[in-house]
């Protein structure tokens, strides 16, 4: 049947300009798609989102922190150590790009530079501020920045409508994925050199209820992305001073090839332990590494003693002390339960290392928390 409304001008117009418009919009697309060679990114500018609803049976200090960590800025630090900010010395010194080295392990990667910390954190904060993150984390002392969740809209389905009408409305469209970045800045083994581990969490929204009834959407946690760890990287070592080429050379260097690297084991006293088949400095970087995927809260740590202090708030212990309908108000409000501490403790024995969770106290801890810490440890490094 033919329209009844009488044809517009505008609407006329509008029929002849759309294969133009679509030509146009799909070569730009082509450009922005050979901007970036590896994983595809588009953060934006940082914007605030809308909060992530949650399941019942999730903490939801695993999706924003709940805990108090003392704040801090670099300008705060550096009066602490009493130089001005971006007038130290130590901050004016910085490699060259034949001081950035990019260590592997597996699909694990970490920068090692040839600069002194202080130096490197100021950069690598002027990085994530540049690309527009938020840091909700922002630690000098201990050395752990953290961006707020963001949406990389890349990550939206791009189909002849969204490409089309979406360059117009871009603020339709919304991405089922948020991303969320650590960096654990550390002294190197060797004087004057400096490591960046860069680790990614991520959350997916998910359809809930059944196609008979009312369906919503809340967010739940999904694996970490090696790929989008080596997207972030590569455009940190662009900013700290490699051209991209360079950049594209070292990160495209052959994957060395990944062997388990841990199993769990009973210690001589009946607890549980982690075996790593590594020697422990090395066991000491992807320990850390791994409790930064699985999204810990680092308190403190201790390299000289090889011990990590983190809050795990075990979801399976609450909810055995909570009724059904407690564990479906977490939205309550109310002065937020501390979680305990714990000490993820590394020990050297014969080329290998052997990894403990110990308690508050530092006694060895056989409760069924610590074999689930042991066991999210063991999942990311097997």
């Amino acid at each position: 049947m033919a329209d009844p409304r009488p044809s517009s001008p505008g609407r006329f117009l509008l029929r002849l300009a759309m294969p133009f418009l679509v030509v146009v919009l799909a070569s730009g697309c082509s450009s922005a798609r050979k901007a970036w060679p590896f994983k595809k990114v588009d953060y934006r500018q940082a914007r605030e989102e809308r909060p992530l609803e949650v399941p019942p049976d999730l903490d939801t200090s695993r999706i924003r922190d709940a805990y108090p960590i003392p704040s801090a800025t670099y300008s705060e630090y550096a009066r602490h150590t009493g130089q001005p900010a971006g007038q130290g010395g130590a901050a004016r010194v910085f490699p060259t790009p034949k001081g950035i080295r990019i260590v592997r392990d597996g699909d694990r990667m970490w920068l090692r530079i040839q600069a002194p910390p202080e130096a490197v954190w100021k950069k690598v904060h002027d990085f994530w501020l540049d690309n527009g993150f938020v840091l909700v984390v922002d630690d000098p002392k201990l050395g752990i920045m953290e961006t707020q969740w963001a949406e990389n809209r890349a990550d939206i389905p791009q189909d002849v409508i969204r490409r089309t009408i979406g360059k117009v409305f871009d603020s339709l469209y919304s991405a089922a994925t948020r991303d969320k970045f650590r960096v654990r800045i550390e002294r190197g083994d060797t004087p004057g050199v400096t490591e960046v581990f860069l680790t990614h969490r991520g959350m997916e929204e998910v359809v809930t209820g059944s196609p008979d009834e009312d369906t919503g959407t809340l967010w739940k946690p999904r694996p970490s992305d090696p790929e989008l760890e080596a997207e972030m990287l590569h455009r940190l070592v662009v900013y700290l001073g490699l051209s991209e080429s360079q950049a594209r050379a070292r990160l495209a260097h052959p994957q060395s090839q990944r062997r388990p690297h841990a199993r769990l084991v009973q210690a001589p006293d009946g607890g549980p332990a982690l075996l790593m088949d590594q020697p422990l400095p090395r066991a000491w970087r992807l320990v850390g590494i791994a409790l930064d995927r699985v999204g810990f809260t680092v308190e403190d740590r201790d390299r000289e003693a090889h011990v990590y202090y983190v809050r795990y708030r075990d979801p399976e212990a609450e909810a055995s002390g909570r009724g059904w309908l407690s564990r479906l108000a977490f939205w309550k409000h109310g002065k937020a339960k501390v979680p305990p501490l714990y000490r993820v403790r590394l020990r050297a024995e014969n080329g290998r290392t052997r990894v403990r969770v110990l308690d508050a106290r530092g006694k060895p801890d056989a409760s069924g928390t610590a074999r689930r810490i042991l066991n999210l440890l063991h999942e990311q490094l097997k």
